[in-house]
């Protein structure tokens, strides 16, 4: 399982402690040092059954910036998947990637669900 978070996140944080508090074995991934691609962005949303926006970190300077909220609804899957993987800020985080499952942030009752 792939735990992905921004380290100075504070909700990022609380996922990775509810995490280790359960002795939920993860690797680890700083999602600035090392972003998603655009081949592990296209899986996970495939695998998720989400809407793409809930991929994006709607709160961060980035998305804001870039006028990402205009630009969303006419864009096609693939041209926002491409947009995700420029920049890993742009992506909303927490991700929790598991055997035939994705998390999108962090919702402790969505969690516990999938991970007990």
């Amino acid at each position: 399982m792939i735990f992905i978070c921004y380290p100075r996140c504070t909700t990022c944080q609380k996922a990775r402690k509810w995490l280790d508090e359960r002795n939920i074995k993860y690797e680890f991934r700083d999602i600035k040092e090392d972003k998603p691609t655009y081949d592990e962005l296209k899986s996970w949303f495939a695998q998720s059954g989400l809407e793409i926006k809930r991929f994006f970190n709607t709160s961060g300077i980035a998305y804001k910036t870039l006028n990402v909220k205009d630009k969303l609804p006419a864009m096609s899957h693939d041209e926002a998947l491409k947009l995700l993987a420029t920049d890993g800020l742009l992506v909303k985080r927490p991700l929790f990637i598991g055997d035939g499952f994705v998390l999108v942030g962090f919702k402790k009752e969505e969690w516990e669900g999938k991970l007990g």
